[in-house]
């Protein structure tokens, strides 16, 4: 697929995106309509080989498509990354195996997400505490996880867990669970401050596994966080903060732009400390789209600096959605605190990245860890 296919097939579907993105952010629901637009122009199979119905996009062309879909709805955005990052691990794990689900994923007759996050390990997404318990015909699966995208809209889930003969804490496998099947149920209905139509539930798994629905060899769930969801996930989550900062920029620059001091017979924008924050801020916003740029290119073709770039960028694309978010709202004023400009959703999903895991803080701190030749874990 080429680029200008795949901006093609945006244009075709952010239309339904916009259209539905503050009905499904003032109501908390999930996206329906906007997954099923990206559904029906294929991105729902972006990641996926074409041999299986996907697209096989390139990694930039994934930060494309993510930051696209964040510019027109946050809540669709983190959706879709969560699906597509899952897709990523069972397409991994594959081996050639598992066509029909692949297809179905590719489709999008099947929804994806992960289920990582524990209380008991919080933001450490990549240690969980839950542990599999031999039982008749396999394992049992039983887990209490904190925050699951999609929770009840997903057909599929990636969760991980610890092996039945627990080793050091960073050992766990990662398994194919159906949300239909016996033993799983979801809590509660997400009432957050962003992303507000992500679906994000907790829920309890206690549910049979085997071998067959392992991804994976035995004891490998940890490589394949680090080595396929870390760097999906963080050009993805990247791509999501620049997508949402340059949608609050975009909405305040039109503000101060046409907006006048009648009495002055002066624009917003005729006013140098306002044009001074806008250009800063469009100054740090391109500054981190040409990182996320070169990280793209990194986990495309992986050198000794990928690593330390996916950390890195995840953490500084965050906090730049943060600055850029807030001097949107600083320079469009009342306006945009009362949401006559547009800017409160893209401000308010913007501060879901930074707390999203691996946290900024962690990632900063990891960063540094590579930066000094110290072990990351």
């Amino acid at each position: 697929m080429d680029d200008v296919a795949l901006r093609d097939r945006l244009d075709r579907a952010l239309p339904v995106l916009v259209t539905e993105a503050d009905r499904v952010d003032a109501d908390a629901v999930f996206p329906r309509a906007s997954i099923d637009a990206l559904t029906e122009e294929g991105l729902l199979g972006l990641l996926l080989p074409e041999d299986v119905g996907g697209l096989g996009a390139t990694p930039a062309q994934f930060v494309t498509t993510m930051s696209s879909v964040a510019h027109a709805c946050g809540s669709t955005s983190m959706v879709l990354l969560m699906h597509l990052v899952s897709s990523a691990v069972i397409d991994a794990t594959a081996d050639g195996g598992r066509e029909d689900l692949r297809r179905e994923l590719a489709e999008g007759s099947a929804l994806a997400t992960l289920a990582f996050s524990e209380a008991g390990s919080r933001s450490h997404f990549w240690a969980p505490v839950s542990q599999l318990q031999p039982t008749d015909g396999g394992w049992l699966l039983e887990a209490r996880k904190s925050w699951v995208t999609s929770a009840r809209e997903a057909d599929v889930w990636v969760s991980s867990v610890r092996p039945a003969d627990v080793g050091g804490p960073m050992e766990s496998e990662l398994y194919l669970v159906r949300r239909t099947q016996p033993g799983v149920s979801v809590d509660g209905r997400f009432d957050g401050l962003g992303l507000r139509g992500n679906d994000s539930a907790p829920a309890n798994l206690s549910a049979t596994v085997t071998e067959a629905d392992r991804l994976g060899p035995a004891a490998s769930g940890f490589g394949q966080m680090m080595q396929i969801v870390l760097p999906w996930f963080a050009l993805g989550n990247s791509a999501v903060s620049v997508g949402l900062a340059r949608a609050a920029l975009d909405r305040a620059v039109a503000h101060v732009s046409g907006s006048r001091f009648d009495h002055l017979d002066t624009a917003i924008a005729d006013l140098p400390t306002v044009r001074a924050y806008v250009a800063k801020a469009w100054t740090s916003l391109r500054a981190h789209e040409t990182l996320l740029a070169d990280t793209a290119r990194r986990v495309a073709e992986p050198d000794e600096g990928t690593v330390l770039a996916v950390l890195a960028t995840k953490a500084g694309c965050n906090e730049m959605a943060l600055s850029v978010t807030e001097t949107a709202l600083r320079v469009a004023g009342g306006a945009a605190f009362s949401k006559q400009v547009g800017i409160d959703r893209p401000y308010r999903d913007a501060r879901a990245g930074f707390v999203m895991a691996p946290t900024s803080d962690a990632l900063f701190d990891f960063a540094g860890r590579a930066l000094c030749g110290m072990d990351l874990f």
